[in-house]
């Protein structure tokens, strides 16, 4: 049950992990096993495409705006067509227009059917949430949405 769990279920953090010395693109083979480098490429092109960064795939995190890197981190966590993700203040850090983009395209992998997990203090990213829980001191105070 482990395994098929965490194969099924993928991670978005607020400050995501950037690898220095990989390109966008070269980053996508530490997340997908079993696949040959051909595979790896393609599904780091399509995925990198999704979110807009087609023309990303061979910078390295330096090279990339903060926004930028985070939506590599989120084209890596689809890399492996989960059927959940867990993101944790996944546009904690990123401006407006950013904040926008990463909403709209976890909104349209939840239209996917894509289960998304996601703990937020913006009230921005909750009004795109099919159901909000609210925890006050660690208990679920309210439901809303």
């Amino acid at each position: 049950m482990k395994a098929s769990v965490s194969r099924s279920t993928a991670n978005i953090y607020a400050n995501c992990i950037a690898f220095s010395e990989l390109g966008a693109g070269d980053s996508f083979a530490l997340m997908i096993a079993g696949k040959n480098r051909e595979e790896q490429e393609t599904i780091a092109q399509s995925t990198l495409e999704r979110v807009g960064l087609s023309d990303r795939l061979h910078h390295k995190p330096s090279e990339l705006s903060i926004g930028q890197q985070q939506r590599v981190a989120l084209a890596r966590t689809l890399a492996n067509s989960p059927s959940v993700i867990l993101a944790d203040e996944p546009t904690g850090n990123l401006d407006p227009a950013t904040v926008d983009s990463v909403a709209a395209t976890l909104r349209e992998l939840n239209d996917e059917g894509i289960t998304i997990v996601m703990v937020t203090h913006d009230p921005r990213m909750a009004a795109h949430a099919g159901r909000v829980e609210k925890l006050v001191d660690g208990k679920i105070a309210a439901e809303a949405a």
